[in-house]
């Protein structure tokens, strides 16, 4: 019997210590990819906060230099060392106003689902001065009250 122990044991692993081991390096990274999603996530919702905080600043800076609120986005490229594009990947930013005050718009690509970034710039809302109206959107940031 014991004979039979050494030769076994030197053998190597067998099929069911395998397909363990294989299991749960399947398991480890399925958890790793839902994790490294959701950063992604929270990544593009600080992203859109804080080009929505860029465009607020300069449009600050630009209605201190001329005395008028901008129209456009366009206009701001003077205050905007690398500011973010007008289109992106994630969404649309804009600058609009109507009868209660001017606000910095970002507005989400249509066909965004509501999960995913959408759901993590809603959650951080409050704590970054963000709004929004919809469920998808548009999000805004106060610039002037009326």
């Amino acid at each position: 019997m014991k004979q039979w122990l050494k030769k076994r044991k030197g053998r190597g692993f067998t099929l069911v210590e395998l397909l363990i081991v294989i299991v749960i390096i399947g398991i480890l990274a399925g958890s790793l990819l839902l994790v490294m999603g959701s950063g992604t996530d929270k990544a593009n919702a600080t992203k859109v906060v804080s080009d929505m905080r860029t465009l607020k600043a300069a449009s600050l800076m630009y209605f201190a230099d001329t005395d008028d609120w901008p129209d456009a986005i366009g206009e701001l490229s003077n205050y905007l060392d690398r500011g973010p594009d007008a289109d992106t990947n994630l969404g649309t930013y804009s600058i609009a106003s109507d009868d209660d005050g001017l606000y910095v718009v970002f507005t989400v690509k249509a066909n965004t689902p509501t999960g995913g970034y959408v759901a993590r710039l809603r959650d951080m809302a409050d704590d970054a001065g963000v709004s929004y109206s919809d469920d998808i959107g548009p999000f805004y940031m106060i610039l002037q009250r009326y």
